[in-house]
C-alpha cells in the first residue's frame, strides 16, 4: 500500500533531500510552501500524515493546524519547528498533534514518526504475532505441567495477557490462542474435578477461596489499623480488571492476586460465602433466616449486611462497618457524596452490580449482544462504563484518602457456546452452568457431578439432591424445544460452572499514590 504525505514548510526547497529519502522508502510526498495552499490541497484529497512547519509567514503553523483539523480531523499532523518554547508545544499538543519534531530533523527521525503514526498497528500486529508464536510452545508446556492452583493462575494470566495484546491487532493468531485457551479450560476442568472436594475438606491447605476473603485479606488490614474500603464488582472477570487497571494506574499502586471462587460460581453461593466466611450449607444451617433456597422467589442477596455481621460476631470483632449496594449511577453519585460521613467506619463494603446487569442484558437484548459480541467488545463496554460513571469518581476520591482499597468479585463468566443435554423435573433450577435436583439425567462424562452435596458443603433441599456443573464453554439445554433454547443462549456470557474465567478471579489490594 502506498502512503501519501503532505509536507508544509515555507523553506520546502531546502528539504528536497528528505523528500527524496521518503520517496525511496515508498511514500508519495506532496508539498506546500504556505498554509493557504496546504488547506486547498487538504480540501481536495486525503493524506495519511501531514508534516507541518510551525513558523511560517502569513498563516502560522498553529492556525494552519487548527484549520486542517476542521477539514481532516482524523489525519495525524506532526509539528516541525525550530522553537523549543513550552507554550508553543502546549498549544500544539492541545490541538491534538500526533508528534513534535525540533529542527533540524534528520531522515531517521521522520521515518520513526511515520512508523509510529501510520504503521503502528501493522508493526504491533507483526511483533505480537511473532512473540506469541515463539511463546506458544512454552505456554502449551505450562498447561500440560500445571499441577497446582499457582500454576493455573500463571497459565490464565499469560493467556489473558496474550488475548489483550492480540485483540488490538489484525493477527490471525487470535484463532490459535482461542484454541489454546479452550484446551487450557479443558485441563483446568479436570484439575478442579480432581481437587475440589479436597479443598473443601482441607481448609488450611487449600488455595484462597470465597469464604477466606475476609479472614485472609480484610481482617489483616483492619488489624494493622488501616481503614478498609471493600469493593465487590459482581460478575467481574480478570480480563476486565486488566482494562480497568490501566484506568487506575495513575492513581493507585496495586498488589494484584487471583483467588478461586467456590462452586457454584453464582452470586447466591459465592458472594454469600464471602460475606459470611462460611460455605453455603453452613449458612443455611446456622442462619436459616439469612439463606434463600434456590426455588424461592425472594431475592438471593438481600441479607448481605447481616451476613457480614455474623462473621464479625463469630470472630468477636468490634470493628464498625457500613454496607452499600450500587445498581445505578444515581446510587454511585450518592455514595461519592457520602464519603466524608463514611470515614467513621473501619470497613465500608460496596457491591457494584453493573457488569452482572450487562451480562444479563446481553442475553436478553439482541442490541446489547451486538454491542458486546465477543470478549474484546465486552471488555470495551466495561471500560467505557467505568470511564463515564460515578464509580470512577469514587476511586478518584479514594486514591487521595487513607483507605486500603480491596477490589474483588464473587465470580466471573464465560461465553458459553457448546450445548449439552440435561433432563430434570419442574423443580430443577434454571441456571445454564449448574443444575441441582433429585432426578437429573445427564451424561456423567460431560459434567462434574457431586452426588453427595455435603462433601462440597452445599445445601441439600432433598435427600436425593445432586449437583452437576458444566465445564469449559458448555451450557445445559433441555431436550424439549432444544433448537430454540440453543439458538437463544448460544454465545451468551454465563456463570455457575467450572472455567478459568469463572473461578480464577481478581483480588486486588490498592493504595492511593496521593495519600
Amino acid at each position: 500500500m502506498d502512503y501519501k504525505l503532505l509536507w508544509i514548510d515555507d523553506e520546502i526547497e531546502l528539504l528536497k533531500a528528505h523528500i527524496l529519502f521518503l520517496e525511496k522508502k515508498g511514500y508519495e510526498v506532496l508539498t506546500a510552501s504556505n498554509g493557504y495552499d496546504a488547506l486547498e490541497m487538504c480540501e481536495n484529497q486525503p493524506f495519511d500524515l501531514i508534516l507541518l512547519d510551525e513558523n511560517m509567514p502569513g498563516l502560522s503553523g498553529l492556525e494552519t493546524l487548527q484549520r486542517i483539523k476542521g477539514i481532516l480531523p482524523s489525519t495525524p499532523v506532526v509539528m516541525v519547528t525550530k522553537s523549543e518554547e513550552e507554550n508553543i508545544m502546549e498549544q500544539a499538543i492541545g490541538q491534538q498533534i500526533a508528534d513534535y519534531l525540533i529542527k533540524p530533523v534528520n531522515p531517521i527521525q521522520i521515518l520513526s514518526t511515520l512508523k509510529k503514526n501510520i504503521h503502528q498497528r501493522e508493526i504491533v500486529t507483526e511483533v505480537a504475532q511473532n512473540a506469541y508464536q515463539q511463546d506458544f510452545g512454552k505456554l502449551g508446556m505450562l498447561i500440560d505441567d500445571a499441577r497446582s492452583m499457582e500454576d493455573w493462575i500463571e497459565v490464565y494470566k499469560k493467556l489473558v495477557s496474550w488475548e489483550l495484546q492480540l485483540s488490538e491487532t489484525d493477527s490471525s493468531m487470535k484463532e490459535m490462542l482461542a484454541m489454546q485457551k479452550q484446551e487450557a479450560n479443558s485441563q483446568f476442568g479436570k484439575f478442579v474435578k480432581k481437587n475440589y472436594l479436597g479443598w473443601i475438606e482441607n481448609v488450611e491447605g487449600r488455595p484462597t477461596m470465597s469464604p477466606d476473603i475476609f479472614k485472609k485479606t480484610v481482617f489483616p488490614s483492619l488489624n494493622s489499623g488501616e481503614k478498609v474500603f471493600l469493593i465487590v464488582i459482581d460478575n467481574f472477570r480478570y480480563d476486565q480488571w486488566c482494562v480497568l487497571r490501566d484506568e487506575l494506574a495513575d492513581q493507585f499502586v496495586f498488589d494484584e492476586n487471583l483467588y478461586c471462587s467456590i462452586l457454584p460460581t453464582a452470586t447466591q453461593y459465592a458472594r454469600n460465602a464471602i460475606f459470611s466466611g462460611l460455605m453455603p450449607n453452613l449458612i443455611a444451617k446456622m442462619f436459616p433466616d439469612l439463606w434463600v433456597d434456590e426455588d424461592s422467589e425472594e431475592g438471593k442477596n438481600l441479607n448481605e449486611a447481616p451476613l457480614i455481621k455474623t462473621q464479625f460476631d463469630r470472630y468477636r470483632r468490634k470493628n464498625t462497618f457500613s454496607y452499600h449496594k450500587v445498581n445505578d449511577s444515581t446510587a454511585a453519585e450518592k455514595l461519592v457524596h457520602e464519603l466524608p460521613n463514611l470515614q467513621r467506619y473501619d470497613l465500608n463494603v460496596v457491591v457494584l452490580n453493573f457488569i452482572d446487569m450487562l451480562s444479563h442484558a446481553r442475553t436478553e437484548s439482541r442490541m446489547v449482544r451486538e454491542l458486546a459480541n465477543n470478549e474484546a467488545a465486552y471488555r470495551s463496554i466495561t471500560q467505557s462504563w467505568f470511564r463515564h460513571s460515578a464509580v470512577k469518581d469514587l476511586f478518584k476520591a479514594l486514591s487521595s484518602s487513607d483507605y486500603r482499597v480491596i477490589l474483588t468479585t464473587d465470580h466471573g463468566s464465560i461465553r458459553s457456546s457448546n450445548p449439552i443435554k440435561v433432563v430434570g423435573d419442574k423443580n430443577t433450577n434454571t441456571n445454564l452452568r449448574y443444575k441441582l435436583g433429585k432426578n437429573l439425567a445427564y451424561n456423567p462424562k460431560e459434567v462434574f457431578e457431586i452426588k453427595d452435596p455435603m462433601k462440597a458443603q452445599l445445601p441439600t433441599p432433598n435427600l436425593s439432591t445432586a449437583y452437576v456443573f458444566a465445564t469449559g464453554a458448555d451450557f445445559f439445554a433441555y431436550p424439549n424445544n432444544y433448537n430454540y433454547y440453543v439458538s437463544y443462549y448460544k454465545d451468551t456470557f454465563q456463570h455457575g460452572g467450572i472455567s478459568m474465567e469463572e473461578m480464577l478471579i481478581p483480588l486486588i489490594s490498592m493504595q492511593g499514590k496521593k495519600r
